[in-house]
This record gives C-alpha cells, structure tokens and sequence, in this order.
C-alpha cells in the first residue's frame, strides 16, 4: 500500500512539473493589425481632436507607445515587404507599387523568408485577414506560398480601392458577397474581413497563432455603411464634397472603374467613421481573446503601413492627420512614414508606457524571432525590440534607417541618430542637394540646415550609396 502511494506521489509531482514547464515554455499567440493609410495623428492618443478612438487609447493605456515607429516605405507594397521580410526598401525584394495588369501586384519571391514562414517554424498556426498586395494568387508571392495557412481579403491593392467589391478571396477561391455587382452595394468587405479574423483567433484558441491583421482601413475610397458609426458624424463638418467631375472618380455602376474612387458628399464624416470602425474592429478582437480567456497570452501590436493619404476626399490637413509632421503619404518626410505603434503584452510590456526608441518595420522579425525562440536564418536589416518592450535596458540601437522610392522622381531618405537627411528627383539631377534636418531641434523638418554641417551631409551622402542595392524591377535611378 506504502509503495502504492509513494507512485501516485511521484507521478503526480512528476505531471505537475511538466505542466510548469509546458506553462514555462508556451510561446505567446501574436497578433500584427495594420491600418492602412492611417496617419501619425489619427489615433486620440496620439493628438486627434476631431473624432476619438477609445479601443486603441485602451490598448495604450494597457501597454507601450512609440513615439519613433517607422513604416517600411511611404506607400503600401513595399512597406508590407519590408514587413514581412526584415528587409528595408533598399534591399526588400518589392520597393514600389508595380500592378499586374488585370489583378495583382509584382509578387515576392519564393526565396524570401516572411514573417509567416518564421513563425511556422516555431510551430505556429498562421493566418493573414485584410489586404495583401505582394503577389497575385497561385504565383509565388500567393500569401499561401509565402507561409500563410489561411488568407482572406483582397488579393490585390487596386481592388481595395473598392468597400463593396463583387469577390474577395479565401485562399485560391473566389468568394462572392451577397449583393455586390460593381452597381449595387450591399456588403461592406471589411465587416466580412473582420468576421474571418474573428472566426480565425476562435478556431485557434488551443494552439498557438499568429494572426497579420491588414486592414484596409481608412483606405480610399470614402465610403461607410449608413449606421450608427456614419451617423454620429453626419452634420458635424464642414463638408468639401468629392465630385463626380474630379478625374479619378468613378461611382458604382455599369461604367465604373474599379480602381477609382467613388464620389461622396461628406468625406469627412465618412474619414472619421471609417478611423472609429477601424477602432471598434480592434476593440471586438481584444474582446474574443478576453471571451476565449487568451488575452494574457497574446501580444497586440498595432501600426500604419504609411502616411495619411489624399485620395477620395481625404483631407490629412483638416484632420491634422501626420500630427503637425511634414509630408504625407509618397513623402519621406517625416508624416509620410513616422506611424503611430502599439504594443500590449499583459504582465511583460509594462502598462502606460512610452517608447522613444527609433525603430521601424524591419524589426518586426527578429523582434518576432526572439519572441518565437527560433533562429533567424535570412539577413536582416532589423534589430530585434525585445528588451524595449520589456524594459531590459540592453536595448541596441540602429546606426541608421533607411529609405529609398523610385516613383516620384526617385527619393531616398535616412536617419542617424537625431539626423534626418532626405533627397528628391533623383532622376533628374545625379548629384541633387541633400536636405538635413535635426529632429531633435526641428522634428517639423522646417530647418534645412544641410549648410552648416558639411561633413554630416558627406557622411549620409556616402550612407545612401551603401545602404542599398539596386533593384531591376524598381530602379531608383534613370
């Protein structure tokens, strides 16, 4: 009997400490949200007055704020791949926004190692939800090809030009929404794209997952359903329509042309509505992970792909959308790729705090890596923000950013330390005038003090030549 017991003691101790390792070793679900064209100042908690955002100052309040978080470029294929690869624009493989010509866009590589492929190798059940833009289906840039077990949203940016296209896409099929035929609008893509992201945390919550969340969110074109979110806007602006006489507008209809914008009467009742949907969406998925009792396991980060847009009505001037910074989207200046980033991880990033770290999308994946317990195995341009997030004072700095975008003229941009240095129309002129600003001094970038500090400019100079290779496919220069 005596040694009965001591066997069932012994088992039991040796069950209990393998649920203490099991508990030790469990590896955090990870969920990315990207707005899409959201500017620096559209969040309440980043200065917005004109409209608020509770679910997002929430997610502040419960965890880290940066104030030095950069996207990957200015527009929107290539700072998703310089999101999912760790690479920035002068070495990720997309650095523009180069369309196929029926749908798509020019794809990533099967070489690349993306965000999804790292996390598949820690063991990770993967899922993307929103707009992809890096590949159109079944070639190699597929989102299924590049890591993700389950996909559904737009394929293609042109096509989330639209809120009530006829189709998105779950994985390789086309899947109808009720009611949408390019005349009639009847289902609001996003609501089916958020209930997806939903019904993906919820099948998953046994496992551990990493949902990439792209919304398409506050995307052009300007249009919202007629509900209570619309309606506690209407009346509230002085409206500046978005007519139909405008150039690249084209309204739904027989005649449209889908990768236009429509026309809108209230564009900036609309704009506001869309940034509370966008808001009201985050705040539904920290209630799942809250309902399925996930939440303290689970890390949030939010971020924006790019500056605040101009298209479809949009107005960042009126909403002072970059926060007071200069430039908006396709600028390198600073409102053109400073975003707003959020990063709630319960019990490990500290609650109410603020980050004056520089850091930017090309961190994301070794962040990710030391995060998941796996080795990086493809070069990288980032420098992992673990220690950041949970207060280690270790954290290492980058010797500088960089950035580069052919269209434009061809730009390029790089900071170094409190050092902005950015040049413009490169095609025109080989050796055109460096702008140099001090952040710290001149975070408006209203100063070009490029005269007074010679040797900065040679040094940064030199730095843009090496910092990159030069892409076929996006040639920065003529």
């Amino acid at each position: 009997m005596k040694k009965t017991v001591i066997f069932l003691l012994g088992s039991l101790i040796v069950l209990s400490c393998s649920e203490v390792k099991q508990k030790k070793e469990l590896k955090p679900n990870i969920i990315y949200i990207l707005a899409d064209d959201l500017g620096y100042g559209d969040l309440s908690c980043y200065g917005q007055q004109n409209f608020q955002t509770p679910h997002l100052d929430n997610l502040a309040r419960q965890g880290m704020k940066f104030t030095q978080h950069y996207s990957g470029s200015t527009v929107c294929a290539p700072s998703r791949s310089s999101l999912m690869t760790g690479l920035h624009t002068g070495h990720t493989p997309v650095r523009g926004n180069k369309e196929l010509e029926i749908e798509g866009q020019s794809s990533l590589p099967a070489s690349s190692l993306t965000l999804a492929e790292l996390l598949k190798e820690a063991g990770y059940k993967t899922g993307a939800f929103g707009k992809w833009g890096l590949g159109f289906i079944g070639e190699e840039g597929d989102p299924n090809k590049q890591g993700f077990d389950e996909f559904y949203g737009y394929n293609c940016q042109r096509m989330a030009h639209r809120y009530y296209p006829p189709y998105l896409w779950r994985n390789e099929t086309k899947e109808f929404l009720d009611g949408n035929d390019w005349t009639n609008t009847t289902t609001y893509a996003p609501d089916k794209i958020q209930e997806a992201t939903l019904r993906f945390i919820e099948e998953n919550k046994d496992t551990t997952f990493f949902a990439y969340v792209p919304l398409v969110l506050p995307h052009a074109e300007l249009i919202s359903p007629n509900d209570s979110l619309l309606q506690q806007f209407e009346g509230k602006f002085e409206e500046k329509p978005y007519l139909p006489t405008n150039p690249y507008t084209s309204d739904y209809g027989p005649d449209i042309i889908p990768q236009q914008y429509c026309s809108q009467d209230s564009p900036y009742a609309v704009f506001a509505s869309m940034v509370t949907r966008l808001d009201a969406y985050v705040g539904q998925i920290v209630t799942k992970l809250e309902e399925l009792g996930i939440k303290k396991n689970t890390i949030i980060m939010f971020a924006s792909d790019n500056g605040p847009h101009e298209e479809g009505g949009a107005n960042p001037e009126f909403f002072n959308s970059a926060g007071g910074l200069r430039g908006v989207k396709r600028d390198l200046y600073e409102g053109g790729i400073r975003t707003p980033m959020i990063v709630v991880w319960p019990d490990k990033v500290k609650a109410g705090s603020t980050s004056n770290h520089i850091s930017a999308f090309w961190d994301i994946m070794p962040t990710y890596a030391e995060i998941a317990g796996v080795q990086l195995k493809s070069e990288t341009d980032g420098i992992s923000f673990l220690p950041e997030l949970l207060g280690h004072k270790e954290q290492k700095k980058h010797e500088y950013l960089y950035w580069e975008f052919s269209e434009r003229g061809g730009r390029q941009a790089i900071r170094m330390g409190d050092w902005k240095a950015i040049v413009y129309d490169l095609q025109k002129d080989p050796n055109p005038k460096i702008q140099l600003y001090n952040l710290a001094e001149d975070e408006l970038e209203n100063n070009d003090i490029s005269s007074e500090h010679p040797e900065i400019v040679s040094k940064m100079n030199q730095l843009m030549k090496d910092a990159r290779v030069e892409s076929q496919l996006f040639p920065l220069f003529n």
